[in-house]
């Protein structure tokens, strides 16, 4: 019975659901805990709780009792050809399937497995020793190597909330491999791009061949999204990351402009923000509905009834608490099959935005549909079903506006009948009487 007990409870522990800050490091060696120990530190400062291990290490789980003992995953381990352990790119995969993030970093000699985990999140790493080569970007107080080249600013995806403001951020240092997504595809964005004179390419290939990508199509730093809102970062370079990118000062050859230290430690702790979810996650808090002049929602609306819609949204601090978020393109639609009405929500203070219009003079079954996706947040979907139902015959008008000139010719009508019939009749009976009194006075004539 004890030892039943004891199994329960270790079982119990087991099953217990990760907490919010436990992240996986996965590594090619231990020297990487040191030689990028400024980005680690800051995870740690945020409440992130660490667990390093080596890519290949054979005890490596990722899940026990079909719960996930990590939130995060991070691999920095470009040169891993298999994982070791139970974590293979199909464990990963399930990991993001069920709400995990992910951030990995590549090289030059990126391995198998991290090709295989960029096709399953929809990139393509270049092939193996090929490096992101800018003749006219590159880093002069590198010694002039082509293959540390200088990104500006510019570059970057226009999104705050994944990178930062891009005005404050000093040029960035890469020194990797180059990254291909697909363009068409929603989920994959584009957070750091090379400039259009660079190109991926393999230095010392024996055979000449064309660049795998070229300009602006060479992308360093890709990221996915999914539908249910995992997040995963992609990055050509385990240097971009490094103490050394973050510490070392950049000066362009095309400019001559020194700057005293990259803007690669900024770019890269806002990255890790956003990915491991502490920007750019927004939710519903409250949505309700009510007749104008009301306070409760009815059981059903009436066609043509006006009817006033609020939705409370939040958005999640860095420090974990939330609050109002604020936005001025959230559109509400009413929807039967296909949406009657589309507004924008008028934003009232406090993360409350607020609609007012009539019900579409169609009676149905809608619905009240918010879907808020925008790049570098969470998608925001909420519906709120709803009946409309017609007038009954006791709440039809009376009278109807456009049909005066009709009401009007009905009763001129009755009005001239009725003159013509007193008229006629009243002229009627004078002729009677005047014709018997002439009759009268013709006798008394005769009789005289």
């Amino acid at each position: 019975m004890r030892a039943s007990a004891l199994l329960l409870m270790a079982m119990g522990v087991g099953m217990a659901v990760a907490e919010p800050g436990e992240t996986l490091v996965l590594l090619d060696n231990l020297a990487i805990r040191e030689t990028h120990s400024i980005f680690f530190r800051s995870l740690q400062e945020r409440g992130y709780k660490l667990t390093y291990k080596l890519a290949d290490d054979a005890g490596l789980v990722l899940s026990k009792y079909g719960e996930f003992l990590y939130r995060h995953l991070i691999v920095f381990a470009p040169s891993v050809e298999e994982f070791g352990g139970s974590l293979s790119v199909e464990s990963i995969t399930e990991f993001i399937d069920n709400g995990g993030n992910v951030l990995v970093a590549g090289s030059s000699v990126t391995g198998d497995a991290l090709r295989e985990l960029a096709s399953e999140c929809g990139f393509e790493v270049d092939e193996e020793r090929a490096a992101v080569i800018d003749h006219l970007n590159y880093d002069v107080s590198d010694g002039g190597d082509h293959t540390t080249i200088v990104a500006t600013p510019d570059n970057l995806i226009d999104a705050p909330v994944i990178v930062g403001k891009r005005a404050s951020v000093a040029p960035l240092l890469y020194r990797g491999t180059g990254l291909l997504a697909d363009r068409e595809n929603p989920l994959v964005l584009q957070l750091l791009t090379a400039d259009s004179t660079a190109y991926s390419y393999v230095p010392d290939a024996p055979v000449k061949e064309y660049p795998h990508a070229v300009g602006k199509g060479t992308l360093l730093i890709a990221a996915l999204q999914a539908r249910n809102n995992a997040r995963v970062v992609f990055s050509g370079s385990l240097f971009f990351f490094s103490d050394e990118a973050f510490l070392a000062g950049v000066q362009r050859v095309q400019d001559g402009k020194h700057h005293a230290r990259s803007g690669n430690q900024d770019v890269a702790i806002a990255i890790s923000r956003w990915v491991f979810g502490e920007n750019g996650v927004i939710r519903v808090r409250s949505v309700s509905h009510y007749k104008e002049g009301e306070t409760q929602p009815p059981s059903a609306y009436t066609i043509t009834e006006p009817v006033v819609f609020t939705i409370d949204i939040e958005t999640r601090s860095p420090t974990g608490e939330w609050k109002a978020f604020e936005a001025s393109d959230v559109q509400l639609e009413f929807v039967r099959i296909d949406p009657f009405v589309r507004t924008t929500l008028v934003p009232v203070g406090g993360g409350r935005y607020e609609a007012r219009f009539r019900i579409p003079d169609v009676y149905g079954v809608y619905q009240f549909k918010v879907n808020y996706d925008r790049i570098g947040y969470t998608q925001l979907y909420s519906t709120t079903q709803v009946s409309v139902r017609p007038l009954t015959h006791t709440e039809y008008e009376r009278f109807i506006p456009s049909a005066y000139p009709y009401y009007a010719s009905a009763f001129s009508m009755m009005v001239g009948m009725f003159l013509f019939s007193f008229l006629f009749l009243h002229f009627k009976d004078e002729g009677k009487v005047s014709g018997g009194a002439r009759s009268a006075a013709a006798g008394d004539k005769k009789a005289q």
